[in-house]
């Protein structure tokens, strides 16, 4: 099968980079885990969050949320003015996987659900996203996953055909959505398994990952 892959995409939160409120959370709530919980499950939803992935403005979400729950108005507007203590680093193993394929010749992409407000100070934080023959982001054409359409926006815009490129993400709704339209998807769940994946279609990878610092 390798023969037939020419390219290799990447989701970012979750598969390239440690996303998660609750990293800039635990600075508010401490030990308080369930009030935390509370929180993300109420306040700022994992929804809320999504329509900025889709193009809305940090500032009239965050004004909105105020609105609704203004004795959480210090957390609620840290979603915004601290968004990159949710970001909690490299994950070192598929980037190291990422950095491999680009050394053999596959050509790699990422394709991810990611705020156009946040993306730059993002792409800017961790250089290895600029290493890439192309990225998109929801934000920038106001799609998100699992949106077809956003495959298709994805495949056009870099002259990518579905059966020769892989796509990986840690959700299965948008696994699906790319194995629907052709794509080799893969649910990724850690790079040791990713790695084990990617051979097995054919790619060339080494059996282990070598140690390598992420930039």
């Amino acid at each position: 099968m390798a023969s037939q892959i020419t390219a290799v995409a990447f989701d970012i939160g979750g598969v390239l980079l440690d996303w998660n409120p609750r990293h800039l959370y635990r600075k508010f709530f401490g030990a308080d885990e369930a009030a935390m919980e509370r929180f993300l499950a109420e306040v700022c939803t994992q929804e809320w969050n999504t329509r900025f992935d889709a193009g809305r403005p940090f500032a009239e979400g965050v004004a909105e949320a105020i609105a609704a729950h203004p004795d959480l108005a210090e957390p609620i507007t840290a979603y915004q003015l601290r968004w990159q203590e949710m970001v909690g680093g490299a994950f070192e193993g598929t980037v190291a996987i990422l950095r491999e394929l680009r050394r053999s010749g596959v050509r790699t992409y990422a394709l991810s659900n990611w705020s156009a407000e946040t993306f730059p100070e993002t792409r800017a934080r961790f250089p290895f996203l600029d290493e890439m023959d192309g990225v998109l982001i929801s934000g920038d054409v106001k799609l998100g996953k699992p949106d077809p359409a956003i495959f298709r926006a994805f495949l056009s815009r870099f002259s990518l055909t579905a059966e020769s490129t892989v796509y990986i993400d840690d959700l299965q709704p948008n696994v699906a959505v790319a194995t629907e339209l052709g794509m080799i998807a893969l649910r990724f769940v850690d790079a040791a398994q990713l790695r084990s994946d990617l051979r097995r279609l054919g790619l060339p990878l080494v059996a282990e990952a070598p140690a390598a610092a992420v930039s």
